[in-house]
């Protein structure tokens, strides 16, 4: 039943929907698939919940039913299960739980959204396997289900016919990953450039900006030193520079950086660096010698060195996942030795 669907049939993506539910987990899958009928695919999609019932998501917008989750016969070639902001009390409804199971029963695939790994594994299907949820439940999806392998940095995993994403719009992305699957990559770059969204986001979910996913600095003379690395990481910012630039001692800079940004100077400096080669990596062509020199790493093996030891992938595995959704290739170029 988990066999590849044939791509001369429409392609059933079934949803599961409950009071409650988050608007963007049903409705950016939904339009991913629906744009891809507009380059060639066939998709049809349908909502169904564990009543029959009409249901109002956490935004208050209403949505219309098909038919009762138990009640379906047919192999969905794909199955959504989307979160919601009352997922912990989802996890204990024995309805929305068998509802879950009996769509797995019948999916070649059946993936999750944001939250709605909670409800996979309350239903038995992540044990022994390796799943990603939204960044802030990671942790108490670990907790809770101790037989789950959660992968806390990743948009989404794939294990057997499980796939589970990450927070939200993150949705979207294992969504295009599936068209590329059925339909090829020129498809899936296609939608993602009529819905004006990346093929894939490079990286891990937590990549947010370093700068601003930092902690506010109460020192003033702090604050200019990472400003001043920010605009500019090409420039030098040795330990004893960013203690110049703040009239203080290497020594008091050092404890500075601990105490407020609970990190090294050396280590800010790298984050801040990897962010900038991510983004050169992300919109250019430019020889990795051009990235390195732009972004202060110097060479393109101090620029190799970095990434391997950050993201666990060369920078130019890192350019290949962001010209496609398949998280292959980039293992493949990793594995191959890609260079850099």
């Amino acid at each position: 039943m988990k066999d590849r669907p044939s791509g001369r049939k429409p392609l059933l993506v079934t949803v599961l929907v409950f009071p409650g539910v988050r608007l963007l987990d049903v409705a950016g899958p939904i339009e991913v698939f629906a744009s891809a009928n507009d380059f060639g695919g066939r998709y049809r999609v349908r909502m169904v919940s564990p009543d029959g019932a009409d249901v109002v998501t956490s935004a208050g917008t209403g949505l219309h039913v098909d038919q009762v989750a138990a009640q379906m016969d047919d192999v969905s070639d794909v199955v959504i299960i989307p979160g919601g902001p009352e997922w912990p009390s989802l996890v204990k409804d024995d309805a929305v739980l068998d509802a879950v199971r009996a769509l797995d029963s019948h999916s070649r695939l059946t993936a999750s959204i944001c939250t709605g790994a909670f409800l996979l594994a309350a239903a038995g299907l992540l044990d022994g396997r390796r799943a990603t949820t939204h960044w802030r439940f990671a942790d108490r999806l670990a907790l809770r289900y101790p037989q789950v392998t959660v992968e806390a940095d990743a948009l989404f995993v794939r294990d057997g016919h499980i796939m589970t994403s990450a927070g939200v719009s993150s949705g979207i992305d294992l969504s295009l990953a599936l068209v590329e699957e059925h339909l090829g990559a020129d498809v899936a770059r296609a939608v993602a450039k009529d819905m004006v969204v990346f093929m894939q986001r490079p990286g891990g979910q937590s990549q947010f900006s370093v700068r601003t996913h930092s902690p506010r600095p109460r020192q003033e003379m702090l604050r200019r030193v990472l400003d001043a690395v920010a605009e500019d990481p090409s420039a030098e910012h040795t330990l004893a520079t960013m203690a110049r630039r703040a009239g203080v001692s290497t020594r008091h800079m050092t404890r500075l950086f601990h105490d407020e940004m609970a990190m090294t100077p050396a280590r800010y400096v790298e984050q801040v660096r990897m962010e900038a080669a991510q983004v050169m990596l992300e919109g250019s062509d430019d020889p990795m010698a051009t990235v390195a020199r732009r972004t202060g790493f110097g060479s393109p093996e101090s620029l190799r060195r970095a990434f391997t030891r950050n993201l666990g992938i060369t920078p130019g595995a890192y350019r290949t996942r962001f010209r496609t959704t398949d998280s292959t290739q980039v293992a493949g170029a990793a594995r191959d030795g890609e260079r850099a």
